[in-house]
């Protein structure tokens, strides 16, 4: 990657020759003090092997948009948010109790096998999932401050962890408190604003900003396209949740209907749905035992409404806003296109 011409994938590079190092140190740090830890350090190594870096790539330019140049420090500084984004998915799948993630096991289900033989094994892996989450949000802190960058940069941004870990649980906590309500559009935006479109687009521009010295209007700028972006990107990841293939989502379909989470697909769904329509959803939504029969029915009902329409519109209201926000911004064009990239690479994907 030239260091004003977007490359994803080389830039994807950078950031996995920071972040698989410094991982694989950390885990055989923790994996000395016992050999029983072994499985454990494992797991931690591997929820930071996927991943297309979204978060480092924002704060990454929301760094050059403020007309700071490329910058290997940076990079690290900016790798660190994948590891919060790593310790979130441990969470958030032991949360929603799912079973895969990339088309692996996730970290509780994986762990098992370390404590088959223990009593109350399912729920002794359950907890060590927990602290493999842990363990990941504190190496992101120490990643952050090691990064190399000049201590009163650190200092500007230091600040801004603290918004992001707050609203990011927050988010989680919104989401379990709404699970098995009933289906409404503005509570489960909220719980979209605080879970996803925060800490996927509009924090780590704000931090890449704030390391940088960009000023308030620049930051004014950076939420106005980080947080409607950040919403149409959890918008599609929930249209994929139900309607993508597993194959290339890595993800199971039935998650969200089995958990009868506060999906806006779901919300919207309900809010144009009659009352047979509801009757059916009833029947269906939060059942463990749920089918392929039943999760096309489900299916049935929201194409029947066209409800994945609804969505679909929703996602591209909030692309809009956000490039319009973009294009009012004094940045560079190199940093200009990389976010209008950017945009269309978080919301325009198959999985």
């Amino acid at each position: 990657m030239t260091p004003d011409r977007w490359d994803a994938a080389a830039f994807k590079v950078r950031v996995d020759e920071v972040l698989h190092p410094f991982v694989a140190r950390e885990a055989d740090l923790f994996a000395a003090i016992d050999p029983a830890l072994a499985p454990v350090a494992a797991q931690v190594e591997a929820v930071v092997a996927d991943g297309k870096r979204l978060r480092a790539a924002f704060c990454y330019w929301g760094w050059r948009a403020a007309g700071q140049p490329d910058s290997d420090a940076l990079v690290r500084a900016a790798a660190s948010l994948e590891l919060i984004h790593a310790a979130a998915v441990v969470h958030d799948d032991l949360i929603d109790d799912s079973a895969l993630r990339h088309g692996r096991p996730t970290a509780h289900i994986a762990l098992r096998g370390a404590v088959r033989r223990r009593p109350r094994s399912v729920a002794a892996a359950r907890s060590l999932a927990m602290l493999v989450g842990d363990l990941l949000m504190g190496m992101a802190g120490e990643l952050f401050t090691t990064s190399g960058l000049p201590v009163a940069y650190l200092g500007r941004a230091r600040p801004l962890w603290s918004v992001l870990g707050r609203e990011l649980i927050a988010g989680e906590c919104l989401e379990i408190l709404r699970t098995g309500a009933e289906p409404d559009t503005a509570a489960s935006l909220k719980v979209i604003r605080y879970k996803t479109a925060k800490y996927t687009v509009e924090q780590p521009l704000l931090i890449g900003g704030a390391l940088a010295g960009a000023g308030g209007r620049l930051c004014e700028g950076y939420s106005a396209y980080g947080l409607p972006l950040g919403e149409a990107f959890q918008l599609r990841d929930d249209l994929l949740g139900l309607f993508g293939d597993p194959g290339r989502t890595g993800k199971a379909n039935a998650d969200d209907v089995c958990g009868h989470r506060p999906t806006a697909l779901l919300a919207e769904t309900w809010r144009v749905a009659g009352a047979d329509d509801r009757d059916r959803l009833r029947a269906l939504l939060g059942r463990r035992d749920l089918d392929e029969d039943g999760l096309n029915a489900v299916r049935a009902v929201m194409r029947g409404l066209k409800t994945p329409g609804l969505v679909e519109d929703m996602i591209t209201a909030r692309v809009e806003e956000a490039l319009g926000a973009l294009h009012e911004l004094d940045v560079p064009p190199g940093a200009a296109d990389a976010l209008t990239a950017l945009a269309k690479s978080a919301t325009v994907r198959l999985s």
